[in-house]
C-alpha cells in the first residue's frame, strides 16, 4: 500500500445514485474505481454471492434501466448486454473482502469516507428542512390569529353601524 491512490470525494459522490430509495454504485462505476473490467468485478461476486444478499446488492429491473439511460446520457451506456447491477453502501463494503488487491482496500476507504461525507450533508439538509417547518407552522398559526383579530374588527365594525338606543335620563 505504498502508492496513495487519489480519488476525490466529488468524484466519487457523483457516482451514487438514489434507487429503490437506496443509496448505490453501478457495477460499472465501481470497476472504474478498482480498475478491473465490469465483467471481472460480476465473476468475483458472482464466486461470492452469499455476501450479497438483496439489501447489498440487486439488479436493476428493464423499467428502472431505461428510466436511467433516459436520465442520464444515453450514449454513455454503450452496448450494454445485461442489467447493471448496483450496491449499496454495505455491498460496497463487502466488495472489499471479495477483491484482493491494495487498490480495491484503498478505494473501498476513500468511498466509505464519501458515502459518511453523503450522510453528513444529507443530515444537515434535514435539519434545516426541520426548521423550516417549525417556522412555516409558526407563520400558519400567526395567519390564523391576524385572520381572527380581522374578524373580531369587522364585526366591532357592523355594531358601530347600527343605531344604537341611547341610554340614561330623557328630558
Amino acid at each position: 500500500m505504498s502508492k496513495e491512490i487519489v480519488i476525490t470525494e466529488e468524484a466519487v459522490i457523483n457516482k451514487i445514485y438514489i434507487i429503490r430509495d437506496k443509496k448505490v454504485m453501478f457495477d460499472r462505476d465501481l470497476a472504474e474505481l478498482y480498475n478491473v473490467t465490469t465483467g471481472n468485478l460480476n465473476k468475483a461476486v458472482g464466486r461470492n454471492l452469499k455476501r450479497f444478499p438483496e439489501d447489498f446488492m440487486f439488479e436493476l429491473s428493464k423499467q428502472e434501466f431505461e428510466n436511467l439511460k433516459n436520465q442520464i446520457n444515453p450514449s454513455s451506456w454503450g452496448g450494454t448486454r445485461k442489467l447493471p447491477k448496483v450496491f449499496t453502501e454495505q455491498g460496497v463494503a463487502m466488495l472489499s473482502g471479495v477483491l484482493h488487491s491494495d487498490r480495491a482496500i484503498m478505494v473501498n476507504i476513500q468511498i466509505m469516507r464519501a458515502y459518511s461525507k453523503m450522510r453528513e450533508i444529507l443530515t444537515g439538509n434535514l435539519n434545516l428542512k426541520l426548521e423550516i417547518e417549525e417556522i412555516k407552522k409558526k407563520l400558519s398559526n400567526q395567519n390564523k390569529n391576524i385572520e381572527l383579530v380581522f374578524n373580531y374588527l369587522d364585526e366591532l365594525i357592523e355594531k358601530k353601524d347600527k343605531p344604537r338606543t341611547k341610554i340614561g335620563y330623557k328630558k
